[in-house]
């Protein structure tokens, strides 16, 4: 669908959260992506593929169906390593693409999904031949993947693996290739339609719920924005341009600084006293909520994460993880603000926070939960 053609971004009426954690994945990749679940009807792929439409166009080696970053050699996929490992970087081809938003099926096979090897003319001529797949159309996009609890399993962990690692590996008779496979992974779904298994919903970093709008004047405003957009969609996106031009570069500011925003030890220990106090299993929520709470800190053009930082990555991260812990007067778990409260008096002076700000490198953080191949 042509750019001018789509919804802006901006123009979306409420679903803060869902916007918010949209966002801070378009930061910072590496958080791991999104599950938004709700009813039909509320804005879940309009708001993916407007975001696609936001992003600014990226740099890529111009041969390449992996969108390799010329600049970020390490990452580049086995073809473009032996075409250009050797050659002067100035004068490596290079073009401009858009954003791209990868729309997945629920019938899409594992060889679709991961690409395959031509084994054929491995044996018969010596030559490593890959077809690439939807993971390597994704690269530096959008994954969407609508009604992800419909897809099958093993899929679903073969996309997650790929979001958590960024790079795919392909594994056939003794041969291999791999790609960066760095995206966004936006999973939608109703869990009235049934729900993911539970180890699956945890590898996805962040979750919203989303459901109708049920203020009057905001339904109006989202009935007179519709009105507009489908009787002069050019016009209408004209008018949301300055918005989405402001959001595009605070999106590309935070993007800059998001590897030198800088955290204490203290805020290392109230991340694991909150997760602790929700009962969560295992560590990856820990490391979501620090990676989260940089990516919005560095959206609000802060080098050093707050608590304010804490409590929103939290929300963020918590919606598909807790399992029960400290409730509210009226029965409700505590929110990311109120587990922090909880969780600050237990430190104490503590909650201050712990020797010198420290940076944290990102770039490797992925590979904690091991390298997994995709078996041809």
């Amino acid at each position: 669908m042509p750019p001018r053609f789509i919804y802006p971004f901006t123009a979306i009426v409420g679903q803060d959260d869902m916007k918010l954690a949209l966002i801070l994945n378009a930061v910072d990749m590496r958080i791991g992506g999104v599950l938004i679940r709700g009813e039909r009807g509320t804005g879940k792929s309009t708001a993916a593929r407007a975001l696609a439409a936001l992003l600014p166009e990226v740099d890529v080696i111009a041969d390449s169906p992996f969108n390799d970053d010329p600049l970020r050699p390490a990452t580049w996929s086995d073809a473009s390593r032996e075409r250009y490992a050797k050659t002067d970087p100035a004068t490596i081809p290079t073009e401009k693409r858009r954003i791209r938003f990868i729309d997945l099926p629920v019938s899409a096979t594992e060889d679709r999904v991961v690409g395959t090897l031509d084994i054929e003319k491995a044996i018969q001529k010596g030559e490593r031949h890959f077809e690439p797949g939807i993971l390597a159309s994704a690269n530096r996009g959008i994954l969407y993947v609508d009604e992800v609890n419909l897809l099958d399993d093993h899929i679903v962990d073969l996309l997650l693996d790929s979001a958590a690692m960024g790079v795919n590996v392909v594994e056939r008779e003794g041969i291999s290739f791999s790609h960066p496979a760095r995206f966004i992974l936006v999973g939608t779904m109703n869990p009235e339609e049934g729900d993911l298994r539970q180890q699956l919903l945890d590898r996805f970093a962040l979750s919203v719920e989303v459901s109708a709008v049920h203020d009057p004047e905001k339904r109006v405003q989202i009935l007179e924005r519709h009105i507009g957009f489908e009787s002069d969609p050019l016009v209408f996106i004209e008018s949301c341009q300055p918005d989405e031009q402001a959001l595009a570069e605070r999106i590309l500011a935070a993007r800059a600084i998001v590897d030198e925003v800088q955290y204490t030890r203290g805020d290392l220990r109230l991340i694991a006293l909150m997760t602790s106090l929700r009962r969560v299993d295992g560590h990856r929520a820990d490391l979501v909520i620090l990676k989260t709470a940089r990516a919005h800190a560095a959206y609000h053009g802060r080098r050093q994460i707050t608590r304010e930082d804490i409590a929103k990555a939290f929300d963020l991260a918590m919606g598909h993880r807790s399992k029960g812990g400290p409730l509210t007067a009226q029965g409700q778990e505590l929110t990311g603000a109120q587990t922090m409260e909880q969780a600050m008096a237990q430190m104490g002076d503590d909650a201050e926070g712990e020797g010198d700000p420290q940076e944290m490198s990102m770039s490797d953080n992925a590979n904690a939960d091991g390298k997994k191949k995709a078996s041809r």
